[in-house]
C-alpha cells in the first residue's frame, strides 16, 4: 500500500501488526517443526543440532511475542482482550476503500 494512505488511513500501524503477526505464526511453525524433528533425529548429534536449533527458534518466538505484546498487538493471558482487537482488525479491513 502507499505510504501517503496508510498514513491518512492508520493502516501504517496495522501493516505492522500484520508482518509481526505473520512472524510469530512463522515462529511458532518453526517450533513445531524442530520438536518434532527432534523426537525423529537418528543419531545423538544431530538430535543435539536440532535441539539446539528449536532452543533458538523458542527464544525468537519469545522475543517476537513479547514485542507485540509490548505494542499492544497480542493478548497472551487475555482472551476477551485479543477477541476485541481482533474484531476491531477485521472491521478496520473491511472497511478500507477500494483502489
Amino acid at each position: 500500500m502507499n505510504p501517503i494512505i496508510e498514513n491518512l488511513t492508520g493502516m501504517n500501524a496495522l501493516s505492522d501488526q500484520v508482518v509481526a503477526m505473520d512472524l510469530l505464526i512463522a515462529a511458532k511453525r518453526g517450533v513445531r517443526n524442530y520438536a518434532m524433528a527432534v523426537t525423529e533425529a537418528g543419531t545423538p548429534e544431530i538430535k543435539e543440532m536440532l535441539t539446539h536449533h528449536l532452543v533458538e527458534a523458542l527464544d525468537m518466538h519469545e522475543q517476537i511475542s513479547a514485542y507485540m505484546v509490548e505494542k499492544g498487538w497480542y493478548h497472551v493471558w487475555d482472551t476477551n482482550e485479543q477477541i476485541t482487537l481482533d474484531l476491531n482488525n477485521i472491521d478496520t479491513a473491511l472497511n478500507l476503500p477500494t483502489l
